[in-house]
């Protein structure tokens, strides 16, 4: 069922299901996060056959026809939204109205089919615990409702949480450049040194700046700040978070260091930049 949201009065269209039993899906008018933690599934996805052992994930989109056929020994449980909780702008009291607003793009081709793409992305070691350390939140937020920005917080975990995965399908090799691109985008948030991923690629700094100026057009600490402001910037449009939060779910020390590298890469502050992306977004 939908969320009452205690605080504003309002209907929030997002569930979140502890124990799936996989009975419902996908979901009426919903995209649906299936995080399985243990055991196996197997089943049929679109015609295509698709088989899930823990730790892993299946993306439906409402229109996905899924059967599952086999279940082994799997739990697992489900996060799913409204499209339409993707828009920026907080949902209006008004139940079943949503405002033109711009929109969360990140993760949407976790639900988008192609002949490439089956709905199930992988799951990587390093990812496992910081996916079901963001589900976990996921849920708690849903029951816990502990303050007004409960729904900001929200749509704060799920960015990231779609954004990592859609990170791991776009760089699915193993070479050493991806060892390290695997490793930045579980661990932006933290505290990160060169060191760390000379260390990660097991090559020293020269030769994996070589290798990352040849696969992504900058050094491998320069990758890591783009990334950084990347997520910096969904979450300054679509939540309504401080500035000092957003730098430290991004991994800046400070929020005067987050402004200053902001701007220097963006040509704006982060303030005038949540602005214009709301502005732009509205109008388009």
């Amino acid at each position: 069922m939908p969320q009452m949201d205690r605080h504003k009065e309002r209907t929030v269209k997002i569930e979140f299901v502890a124990v799936e039993d996989f009975s419902i899906l996908p979901y009426p008018e919903r995209y649906t996060l299936i995080f399985i933690t243990s055991g196996s599934i197997n089943g049929i996805l679109n015609e295509r056959p698709i088989s899930i052992s823990a730790p892993g994930v299946l993306c439906l989109a409402e229109d996905d026809n899924v059967q599952v056929v086999e279940k082994i020994n799997v739990s697992a449980q489900s996060f799913s939204f409204h499209p339409e909780f993707l828009n920026t702008i907080t949902l209006t009291e008004t139940k079943d109205y949503f405002p033109a607003a711009p929109r969360i793009q990140t993760g949407l081709s976790l639900f988008q089919r192609d002949y490439l793409y089956t709905g199930v992305p992988r799951v990587t070691e390093k990812a496992y615990p910081l996916l079901f350390e963001w589900f976990f939140v996921l849920g708690t937020e849903v029951q816990a409702q502990s303050d007004a920005l409960w729904v900001c917080r929200i749509k704060k975990y799920l960015i990231q949480i779609l954004g990592l995965m859609e990170e791991l399908i776009q760089y699915s090799e193993h070479s050493p450049v991806d060892e390290v691109l695997d490793y930045i985008h579980t661990n932006y948030s933290r505290k990160i040194s060169l060191n760390d991923l000379t260390n990660c690629a097991h090559l020293n700094r020269v030769t994996l700046n070589k290798l990352f100026q040849e696969r992504c057009g900058k050094t491998a600490f320069g990758y890591l700040l783009t990334h950084r402001l990347k997520v910096a910037s969904d979450l300054l449009t679509h939540t309504d978070m401080s500035l000092n939060e957003i730098a430290r779910s991004t991994g800046f020390e400070y929020d005067t260091y987050f402004i200053k590298q902001f701007t220097a890469k963006k040509g704006m502050s982060p303030t005038t930049y949540r602005i214009t992306s709301r502005k732009f977004g509205t109008a388009q």
